[in-house]
């Protein structure tokens, strides 16, 4: 039996409800019940974004997480805030490329990926969230990397088409910070 509640969280146009969505969408895929709860601040951009994620094999109790398995911290201010609530054994995924400290708990897993830094690389920086997504996919091999690749061919067709290769590059970057 597998239950995971999970919280994106960042600052709006980091691509934090992209993630969820696309967790939800591949979770929804692979047969698995899901739930997406996004909550967003007043500003457009900038301001604060995250969701909360349900993932599992079973019944979904509530939509609304408030200790997470997993967490998604792409800012500073996000760790900061959902840390604490993680539950112990948990997993934290942190945007290293703007979050200036480590995590400070011993009893939960913490993976730290340069996401900017790998989408800078990659010559597109709206491909970060991508990178964090696909560490979590190796991380908790709970989602299927396949499946969100077959997501983003339905997603990015015509002249988008070109957008596939390049954001499989970076989900699989971000898996690859996994295991070093």
């Amino acid at each position: 039996m597998a239950y995971h509640e999970i919280i994106v969280a960042g600052f709006g146009g980091q691509g934090v409800m992209s993630i969820g969505t696309t967790m939800a969408e591949t979770a929804m895929a692979q047969g698995l019940n899901v739930s997406w709860l996004p909550s967003y601040g007043p500003e457009m951009r900038g301001g604060t974004a995250n969701c909360n994620v349900v993932i599992a094999d079973t019944e979904i109790i509530s939509p609304i997480v408030l200790e997470p398995s997993e967490l998604i911290a792409m800012n500073q201010p996000s760790l900061d805030k959902f840390e604490p609530a993680v539950k112990p054994g948990g997993l934290i995924l942190v945007n290293q490329s703007i979050v200036e400290r480590k995590v400070q708990r011993d009893d939960v897993q913490a993976i730290y990926v340069p996401s900017l830094e790998i989408a800078s690389e990659l010559g597109n920086m709206r491909v970060a969230n991508m990178t964090m997504l696909g560490a979590y996919i190796e991380a908790t091999k709970y989602l299927k990397f396949e499946t969100v690749v077959d997501m983003l061919r339905n997603i990015f067709t015509g002249k988008k088409a070109h957008l596939v290769e390049l954001n499989e590059v970076a989900l699989q970057r971000g898996a690859d910070c996994v295991n070093r």
